[in-house]
């Protein structure tokens, strides 16, 4: 039985995607071969590479001056890739810090470059964002780096940076979009450089798409291992080396699967709906709640709390009764964690909401 799976990353894939793979999986595109055996320099493979990228492309309509990268490493690797390609030596670069991963990338960036954190959420325990008019930006920066979206304390920007400070302009603006892309449109020409780990909203854990704006390739430092080199990389099709090709055939089935569904503004609005359904029943329920400010929080992860953490493992037990796994939150802050990424369907927020409204009944 096919049970409703909130998990933050490896995460659900649509029930469609995956019954095609699993008819797929022996004989592809009629080579008598899984996909997983077929050689990435063959042309079977080179044309489904090729109308990935065609559709994701599509998708978020991707500006032609713009490379598309099909990478290995997550964006853990891209915390590295992004000075390495960026920087020099002696660079300064800018950082927003509003939580887990983007502390990650500005801990990274510092063993490359003189990293300047422009703002930090510490003062709201992480659960808000600065306001965009009290960064303290760096006139030099090579880049302003920000994370969306911050997977673990569920909390999101509701602004693309740039709009209202100066001296900033011409300063690429570079996005770990990990777990947003392809959740709602975006303006992609309003970034330098967009990088995203697979596993929330592209397909399985092992690819990494990055998009990178054509006169940011050619700045690698030397020294840059080749495999992170954009130029590199974008002159050699995403296969300088054998790259995921699983997962960059089930992120081709994704892409396809969006376009389906009507694409990014169709996608958006349901996601809106799973998000405000599952906030709605928290705060008016007086025995969960969700800490994040209103106008920062996530559609991505709804983090919730339990009036006691007594009561945390009994509240997990019945949610995996009910066929409702993977709720438990990030380590680090303990509590309770729903990712509402694309496939997740409305149906599932539903089952949550009765989970959790029995057990408040039960235990409250």
């Amino acid at each position: 039985m096919r049970v409703f799976n909130f998990s933050a990353g490896p995460a659900v894939l649509p029930l469609e995607v995956l019954e095609q793979a699993r008819a797929e999986m022996t004989d592809w595109n009629a080579s008598g071969m899984s996909v997983m055996e077929v050689s990435h320099r063959s042309k079977a493979f080179l044309a489904a590479a090729q109308t990935a990228e065609v559709d994701l492309r599509g998708l978020l309509r991707i500006p032609s001056n713009y490379k598309v990268l099909f990478m290995q490493g997550g964006a853990t690797g891209q915390f590295s890739a992004v000075p390495l390609n960026l920087t020099a030596a002696e660079s300064t670069v800018d950082y927003v810090n509003t939580g887990h991963w983007s502390n990650k990338a500005i801990g990274e960036a510092r063993r490359y470059a003189r990293v300047n954190v422009v703002a930090d959420a510490a003062d709201s325990n992480y659960t808000a964002i600065p306001p965009e008019a009290t960064w303290k930006r760096s006139p030099q920066a090579a880049y302003l780096h920000y994370t969306p979206n911050e997977t673990i304390g569920g909390v999101e920007f509701p602004f693309i940076p740039g709009g209202s400070v100066s001296p900033i302009a011409d300063v690429p603006l570079v996005a770990d979009m990990s777990s947003t892309l392809l959740s709602r449109p975006l303006d992609v020409s309003r970034f330098g450089v967009i990088y995203a780990g697979a596993q929330k909203n592209i397909g399985p854990s092992g690819i990494t798409v990055v998009i990178v704006r054509d006169d940011l390739t050619a700045k690698a430092r030397p020294g840059t291992p080749t495999v992170f080199d954009y130029k590199a990389m974008a002159d050699d099709g995403s296969m300088l080396n054998t790259p995921p090709t699983f997962g960059w055939y089930i992120a081709g089935l994704v892409f396809k699967w969006l376009k389906a569904q009507g694409g990014l503004d169709a996608m958006a609005v349901q996601n809106r709906t799973k998000a405000e359904r599952l906030y709605g029943y928290i705060d008016a329920s007086g025995f969960y709640a969700n800490r994040v400010a209103r106008d920062c929080r996530s559609w991505m992860n709804v983090p919730f709390t339990l009036p006691e953490p007594r009561l945390d493992k009994a509240f997990c037990e019945a949610a995996r009764a009910a066929g409702l796994t993977n709720l438990e939150g990030h380590r680090s802050v303990g509590g309770m964690r729903a990712s509402l990424y694309n496939a997740m369907p409305i149906a599932g927020v539903d089952a949550l909401i009765a989970c959790m409204r029995e057990f408040a009944r039960k235990h409250g």
